[in-house]
């Protein structure tokens, strides 16, 4: 079941009356003083007169937020703070959540204005898709409520301002229905989002797209090799699936795969999770719907290279033939691995996914984004992902995207040669969990991931590990993460100017250069 939410960016000026619908004005303090009454009377006369609007930004002492109402019910203004420390944001964007449950009624047509330098509205656009929730069961016994609410979102630019209006709302449209598609998948609970319920996703969006979707699902998996993604999933009523949607232009020089986790429920397998820790399992599939959403965003403001969505589908089930801890499976990369925790299930099915991207379809830059470790909390907390890549360049990258986009990402250290040892075995080329949960977990686990490509830590490509279990969710609500920093960090490949505005250097595509200042060596003896 859906919240019948209606979420409209739009890119030209509109009039409407607080009297009839409800208008909440936010932005940060400098910006709303910024603003000159022409931009925001459309919305306030003749309820609000240009002396009130200036009393009530004058009064306004964001500690980090505050608002005034200005009329009755019928309009507010909000502001957040300006503070931030360089691991932050600059837009403030994360506050806007908070203000919006301040700001707005909750019920009806309502209309948001934001008040914003340009390079601030792509992030503070992705908050407010991130506030309105789509999935819910829940029952109203209140028929008098409208079944559907109305959002229409403005965006006043102070200062300098350089792209189409009306082609930044077509973006921020495209975007924010992602985030919303993301978050709704995730906010799913298996008995509905179940494998055979996401590969239909995945489908849906292939037909929007005009794609035909490569589905690999159940035996076929294991005939053909892909004993991770198998041999988590093989327990579970719907079966395992491997899906590839291909998005390939004519003229493309580059191939780019981002390769998701898409565990639609983690019980731990016969390593099994405690009562406290499983439920909330249901978010294990967060990375695979950020990549799917991401990839119909990134495909319909015209990705101009070859974007590959892989997608590692499986429920980590406990049954009569589930995984036992001992037992051994070849992935597809031919490498084996003796599971010595089937807990540690996410890197098995992505450890397939990456080889698939690398043997199969020859990419040049391999993302991968999973919901992997409890630890990626502890190293980068609740709103930074985290990043692990062998090259120095895409770190830089990534922080800088993650500023510019809301979704925060910090990086954590790459030093296979120190870390991938956690994983030796007598009887195979690796076990599947570390020996010491002390030692730079969280890259260890991102690290088994990367061992499974051509080459493994030779791999003569790109390659990105997010790691985002945490910002994943917020309480009980899934985010959507990973949307928004996927179109900015590959902004530079995108037809969209403000995504190319937006984007870190495009050095980052650059195949010479492997660092920041100057070219580095990645190769692991």
């Amino acid at each position: 079941m859906l919240r019948k939410i209606n979420l409209t960016f739009v890119g030209k000026p509109f009039k409407s009356d607080p009297a009839q619908k409800h208008v909440a004005i936010l932005g940060q303090v400098s910006n709303l003083k910024r603003a000159v009454w022409s931009d925001v009377r459309n919305h306030l006369e003749p309820k609000v007169s240009e002396n009130i609007w200036k009393g009530a930004v004058a009064s306004l002492n964001p500690a980090p937020t505050d608002t005034c109402a200005l009329w009755m019910n019928g309009a507010s203004v909000g502001a957040f703070s300006e503070k931030f420390s360089r691991h932050n944001m600059l837009s403030g964007a994360y506050h806007i959540p908070k203000l919006l449950r301040s700001c707005l009624v909750g019920k009806g047509d309502e209309v948001l204005v934001v008040v914003c330098k340009e390079a601030e509205i792509f992030p503070c656009a992705c908050a407010i898709a991130r506030s309105f929730s789509l999935f819910s069961m829940r029952t109203d016994s209140n028929s008098s409520v409208k079944s559907t609410r109305n959002i229409t979102v403005e965006f006043v630019v102070v200062g300098e301002s350089t792209c189409n209006m009306v082609d930044v709302a077509a973006c921020l449209q495209d975007t924010a229905n992602s985030i919303q598609m993301a978050a709704r998948i995730v906010d799913a609970p298996c008995n509905i989002m179940n494998t055979t319920a996401f590969v239909k996703e995945a489908e849906d969006v292939a037909l929007d797209l005009g794609i035909k979707p490569v589905v690999i699902s159940g035996e076929e998996l294991n005939e053909k090799g892909f004993g991770g993604i198998y041999g988590v999933g093989k327990a579970a009523e719907h079966p395992p699936a491997l899906v590839v949607l291909s998005h390939c232009p004519p003229g493309a020089t580059k191939t780019i795969a981002w390769c998701g986790k898409g565990i639609v429920y983690d019980t731990g397998g016969l390593s099994i999770k405690g009562k406290t820790t499983m439920p909330g399992m249901k978010r294990d599939c967060g990375g695979a719907a950020a990549i799917l959403a991401g990839f119909r965003s990134a495909v319909k403001r015209g990705f101009k290279q070859n974007l590959h969505a892989v997608l590692c589908l499986a429920e980590n089930a406990v049954g009569p033939i589930a995984t036992r801890p001992d037992d051994i499976h070849i992935l597809y990369s031919g490498r084996s691995v003796e599971i010595n925790n089937t807990d540690a299930e996410g890197r098995l099915v992505l450890g397939d996914g990456v080889a698939y991207a690398s043997k199969d379809l020859k990419a040049d830059i391999i993302l991968d984004m999973a919901t992997l470790t409890g630890a990626q909390g502890v190293s980068t907390g609740k709103y930074h992902s985290a990043i692990l890549t062998n090259k120095e360049i895409w770190e830089s990258g990534a922080v800088e995207a993650g500023k510019a986009s809301g979704d925060l990402a910090f990086p954590i250290v790459y030093c296979p040669e120190l870390h991938f040892p956690e994983f030796n075995s007598a009887v195979a080329d690796m076990k599947n969990s570390v020996a010491d949960r002390s030692n730079a977990q969280c890259s260890c686990a991102g690290l088994f991931i990367g061992s499974h490509l051509q080459g493994a830590f030779n791999f003569p490509g790109t390659w990105i590990h997010v790691d985002m279990a945490s910002p994943v969710h917020s309480g009980e609500r899934a985010t959507g993460y990973g949307v928004a920093l996927l179109m900015v960090l590959f902004g530079q490949l995108s037809s969209d100017k403000l995504l190319q505005m937006l984007a870190p250097s495009a050095a980052l595509f650059d195949e010479t250069c492997d660092g920041v200042l100057g070219c580095e060596g990645n190769s692991v003896a």
